[in-house]
């Protein structure tokens, strides 16, 4: 058995020690990009964004789809033994209907208290915004890429045929790393439509990490949202956004060894015209509550650009679904990086996504700073998710 790696999650560490870590006897060694909120923990009751607040600030609450026929998949390592049982307090607390929920283990993945976070995170997110989606949980035995990345397979493969796969982790980039580019090109799953890929841009601030820069992956970034008002709402369709920031841990830049695909230019031409810029988007990576038991004694609140990948994953799990649901039916979104660039550089821009202004995830200039438009921070910006979703609906693939 392969000796499990110690999980680094502290915010100013986490870049400066992965470069040094990303080769572990010719392997490429991965990790999750979550982290405890800094400041008081009550195991016994959540705090921070809970998610009938996140569904309100983003419009979630204003879709009518669920993900009802599709699923998604997290993909992590190693075992969170209690996720079943934890899933299903967190989904009976927030009053949500038991979600279709599946662990699929690859190998013989052994439990695993770092991971367990992140996969009790994912998860709980998955089913917070697309609660009657197939949630698949494929774990991998180790976090190396010989486990992680056909782990990767087995989601989009029959039986399960995932149309969005979420993977919040990452290691440092390394001149080997476009050998995996295959695992996420041109994908598609035993029914024969297509996958879309995310995955988390890092949590130590300004500097790349692998797989998010993959020119086939999406990279997800994260912000600070605050709500319009921290009472409940007259209304259950009453939207709750009040403004955001970058999250000084999202991961970001330029990657040293992956091409810049045409939709991304000119959106980065700023900082390159050649190797790919991360992230291309972002949503609240700050104060969101999970529910684990086997690493934590409850309820805690985390933060990282693990809560941002799994967030996106859903909302386009809710497009795919409805899509499949128009008359002709539709089949879900087979180009989406350049589809939202796209509505990026249109006169829509601004009523589909929150453009992120104000921030820094470092002191490394204009690469460290969200500006209006595309920035290195947080990508295009976070989901105006009730406007968006109308968009991708009738996007031609």
């Amino acid at each position: 058995m392969k000796k499990p790696v110690l999980l680094i999650c502290l915010a100013g560490l986490f870049l400066a020690v992965i470069p040094l870590m990303a080769q572990s006897g010719g392997h490429m060694v991965f990790y999750p990009p979550v982290q405890v909120t800094p400041g008081p923990q009550n195991s016994q009751a959540p705090t921070g964004i809970l998610p009938q607040q996140f569904r309100a600030a983003y419009g979630f609450n204003q879709i009518p789809n669920q993900g009802q026929g599709m699923t998604i998949a997290l993909v992590d390592a190693f075992d969170a033994p209690n996720i079943t049982s934890d899933l299903a307090y967190y989904a009976n607390y927030f009053h949500l209907a038991p979600c279709n929920f599946q662990k699929v283990k690859v190998g013989n993945p052994p439990p695993d208290s770092g991971w367990a976070l992140e996969i009790s995170l994912d998860v709980e997110q998955a089913c917070a915004l697309a609660p009657k989606a197939n949630i698949i949980l494929v774990e991998a035995a180790s976090n190396y890429d010989t486990d992680l990345f056909p782990a990767v397979q087995v989601a989009y493969s029959s039986p399960y045929n995932a149309t969005a796969v979420s993977m919040s982790w990452g290691g440092g980039e390394d001149p080997s790393e476009a050998t995996y580019d295959s695992y996420f090109r041109n994908i598609v799953n035993g029914l024969g439509q297509a996958v879309s890929f995310f995955a988390s841009s890092g949590d130590g601030g300004h500097g790349t990490i692998y797989p998010s820069t993959s020119p086939y992956v999406i990279s997800v970034g994260g912000t600070r949202l605050t709500l319009a008002s921290a009472t409940p709402l007259p209304s259950a369709l009453q939207l709750n956004y009040g403004n955001e920031t970058a999250w000084s841990g999202s991961g970001g830049g330029v990657s040293p060894y992956e091409p810049q695909m045409s939709w991304q230019n000119p959106a980065c031409a700023t900082w390159s015209t050649t190797y790919r810029c991360a992230p291309d988007i972002s949503s609240v990576a700050y104060n969101i509550p999970v529910y684990d038991t086997y690493g934590y004694g409850g309820w805690v609140s985390v933060m990282g650009t693990s809560i941002s990948s799994p967030d996106w994953a859903a909302f386009v799990t809710l497009v795919n679904s409805g899509r499949s649901l128009q008359s002709p039916p539709k089949a879900p979104l087979s180009q989406l990086a350049y589809d939202l660039y796209q509505i990026y550089y249109s006169g829509n821009y601004l009523t589909d996504f929150h453009d992120i202004t104000t921030g820094t995830n470092g002191s490394c200039g204009s690469q460290c700073t969200a500006v209006t438009g595309y920035d290195l921070v947080t990508g295009i910006g976070t989901f105006k998710a009730n406007n968006l979703y109308w968009a991708l609906l009738s996007a031609a693939n």
